[in-house]
């Protein structure tokens, strides 16, 4: 494992068991696994952050919504690069 020399240690959030199943009932598990870490892990803790059941699953379908569509990240645009398009 890598040394970590920034001195910062951070625990990557668990998944919520109610997460992983709307996943896999929505057909967006997949989706999620390929996005960045840093979006997974955003998204886990933005869930998680929300202490209202009702806010956390308007969270939930936002991030439903972001996954089915692609070239979202909380709202906001980032760009989609695979890699057939990446130029050599």
């Amino acid at each position: 494992m890598p040394k970590n020399y920034t001195g910062l240690e951070r625990t990557k959030p668990a998944m919520p068991g109610f997460v992983k199943r709307a996943l896999k009932k929505r057909g967006l598990l997949e989706k999620y696994k390929k996005r960045p870490d840093y979006q997974k892990e955003g998204y886990l803790d933005w869930i998680n952050e929300a202490k209202i059941k009702d806010l956390q699953h308007e969270r939930l379908n936002q991030m439903f919504d972001e996954l089915e569509k692609g070239g979202l990240y909380l709202g906001e645009e980032y760009p989609v690069v695979s890699k057939d398009s990446k130029k050599e």
